[in-house]
C-alpha cells in the first residue's frame, strides 16, 4: 500500500463506506455498512490533522490513541495500526461498529468544528481489526507466567469480558458465570444483527476460551449457585450483570396483550438468527410481521426496535418521543438510518393509555410541548391540552431503558451495598465494593449506559484486582 501524506482534509472530503440501499438492507439483518478497501482506508485515515491536542482521543472514554493509528493506516502499516489500537481497547471491532461515534470521537474531531466534515473513526477503526482478523494477527491470550489466583465474574458481557481478558493476561485464572446459554450479554442478545453481526463477538467469546477463560453458562446466581459459594472459590470477584430490568409503564390498558418489553422483543430476534427454538416468535407474540408496530423510547435501544420490526415485514412503525429530534437521547445517525429503511417518527408525543379488548389495538397519545428547563437542564415536556389521539397499534413494544435488579434480595447477600437507584455502590476509581475483595464494573455501577464505558470499567477494576490480590499475596508472604 503506497504512503498517504496525513492533513489531506482541505482535498479530500470526508467518505463513509458504502451504505447498502435502504430497500435491500430492509431484507435481512446484515450489517449495513460494507468494509472500507484498503486504499479508501488509507485516504480517510490521512483525512486526520494530527493535531495538538486530540479531542477526538480525550473525548472517548477508552483514550484511545486515535491519531496515531489514523496516521498509521494512512501509511500502510496496518500491523502496528491495531497493535496501538488494541492497547487500549479490548474489542475495538466492536467499538468501531456500535460506538456513538457522532456524540464522542468524530463529534469532537478538530476538523469537523472547522467545517471539513471529521474523519471518519468509526469505520478505520473496525477496518483494521478486521483485516487483523483476516491475516491471523489476533491470538488466543498465552500469558508468561500462570498465577494461582482465580477471579470470579458475574455476568459475560462487554464489561466482564473485558476484565477477564486483562486479567487473563496477568496470568489470572478467570471463571465467567453467565445467566444466559451464550456470552456477550446485550452484544449478543440485545443489539441486532444488522450493528453488530453475531460472528464479530463470538469469535472473541471463542479466543477468550482458547487463552484460558472459563465460561459456566446457563449458570444464575442466585438460583443455580449462591453469590457466598463464588465468593468463596475465588481469591476475588467482580460483579459485572449489567442492568436488564425493564422500566415498566402503566395507564388504562397497560396489561393488555400485545405490549412487550423491548428486551424480550429483541432478544427473540436474536435467538432467531442462531436458529434458536423461539415459541413466542413463532406464535407471533414477539413477532412483527403484518403488524402495525408502536415503539415507545427515544434511546438506541428504541432504535434497535424500530429497525428491526422494519426487517420482520411490519405493516407500519412508528416511534413515540416525549421530546423533540434534536434533545432525543439516541444517536443521530441511527434515526436517520431508520427514517431511510421507513419507520415513522411522532416527536413530541407520549403514551397515557391503551386500547383494546382481547389485546392491544391502539395508544391513547398526548401531544407536548417543551417547557421551563428540570433539574437536568433539559426542556420538560408538557401535554398539550386537548389534543390527545390514538395511534392504531398490534403490538407495542416498550423501550423505557433498563434498571438494575435488587442483586442484595437476589442473591441474598445483604450486606452487598447499592446505591438508592438499585446500582451497585463502588468506588469510581477501583470499583472496589464494601465487600472485601469484591468489585463491581458497567452498568450495575453506572446505571444503563454505553459499551464502550462498560469496557473502560471492566479493564479498570482488571487492574485494582490484581493490585488486590499482589498486596494479598505481599500480606500472606510476610506472615
Amino acid at each position: 500500500m503506497a504512503r498517504q501524506p496525513m492533513l489531506k482534509f482541505v482535498k479530500v472530503a470526508r467518505d463513509m463506506p458504502e451504505k447498502r440501499v435502504a430497500e435491500e438492507r430492509r431484507e435481512d439483518f446484515d450489517e449495513i455498512y460494507r468494509q472500507f478497501a484498503d486504499e479508501k482506508a488509507a485516504e480517510q485515515a490521512g483525512r486526520c490533522s494530527q493535531c495538538g491536542v486530540p479531542y477526538c482521543q480525550s473525548h472517548c472514554p477508552l483514550h484511545n490513541n486515535i491519531p496515531d493509528w489514523l496516521k498509521l493506516t494512512a501509511e500502510g502499516r496496518l500491523r502496528e495500526a491495531y497493535e496501538i489500537s488494541q492497547a487500549t481497547n479490548t474489542f475495538p471491532e466492536i467499538c468501531g461498529r456500535i460506538c456513538p461515534q457522532d456524540r464522542l470521537c468524530e463529534g469532537n474531531c478538530v476538523i469537523e468544528q472547522s467545517g471539513h466534515g471529521t474523519v471518519t473513526i468509526g469505520a478505520v477503526e473496525k477496518y483494521i481489526t478486521d483485516t487483523a482478523w483476516e491475516e491471523d494477527w489476533i491470538i488466543p491470550i498465552s500469558p508468561e507466567v500462570e498465577r494461582p489466583e482465580s477471579v470470579g465474574i458475574i455476568g459475560g458481557g462487554p464489561g466482564g469480558l473485558a476484565a477477564a481478558d486483562a486479567l487473563r493476561r496477568q496470568g489470572i485464572q478467570v471463571t465467567v458465570y453467565d445467566r444466559y446459554d451464550r456470552a456477550g450479554g446485550l452484544l449478543i442478545y440485545g443489539i441486532p444483527g444488522f450493528k453488530l453481526e453475531k460472528h464479530v463477538v463470538t469469535r472473541r467469546n471463542e479466543q477468550l476460551e482458547k487463552g484460558g477463560v472459563t465460561f459456566k453458562l446457563n449458570c444464575d446466581v442466585g438460583t443455580d449457585i449462591t453469590f457466598q459459594e463464588i465468593r468463596e472459590t475465588h481469591d476475588a470477584v467482580l460483579i459485572a450483570t449489567g442492568v436488564y430490568k425493564s422500566r415498566d409503564l402503566g395507564g388504562p390498558g397497560a396489561g393488555l396483550p400485545g405490549i412487550v418489553k423491548a428486551i424480550d422483543y429483541l432478544t427473540a430476534s436474536n435467538r432467531k438468527s442462531f436458529d434458536d427454538e423461539v415459541p413466542e416468535y413463532d406464535d407471533g407474540t414477539l413477532n412483527a410481521e403484518g403488524k402495525r408496530v408502536v415503539v415507545i423510547g427515544g434511546g438506541d435501544t428504541a432504535m434497535d426496535c424500530v429497525r428491526t420490526a422494519i426487517r420482520q415485514d411490519a405493516k407500519s412503525v412508528t416511534c413515540l418521543y416525549r421530546r423533540d429530534r434534536a434533545n432525543m437521547p439516541g444517536s443521530q445517525r441511527e434515526v436517520a438510518n431508520a427514517e431511510e429503511e421507513g419507520v415513522n417518527f411522532a416527536w413530541l408525543t407520549a403514551p397515557k393509555g391503551f386500547t383494546g379488548e382481547e389485546s392491544v389495538s391502539g395508544v391513547m397519545v398526548s401531544r407536548m410541548r417543551l417547557g421551563a428547563p428540570d433539574a437536568s437542564g433539559r426542556q420538560k415536556p408538557e401535554e398539550i391540552p386537548g389534543a390527545d389521539y390514538v395511534e392504531q397499534a398490534d403490538l407495542v413494544i416498550k423501550a423505557l431503558g433498563f434498571e438494575p435488579e435488587d442483586l442484595p434480595v437476589v442473591w441474598k447477600e445483604d450486606d452487598l451495598e447499592v446505591t438508592r437507584w438499585g446500582t451497585v455502590k463502588a468506588h469510581f476509581q477501583s470499583h472496589a465494593t464494601n465487600l472485601d475483595g469484591v468489585y463491581a464494573a458497567g452498568d450495575i455501577v453506572r446505571g444503563a449506559s454505553l459499551v464502550v464505558w462498560a469496557i473502560r470499567d471492566g479493564r479498570e477494576a482488571a487492574e485494582s484486582i490484581v493490585s488486590y490480590l499482589n498486596n494479598r499475596s505481599t500480606a500472606i508472604a510476610a506472615e
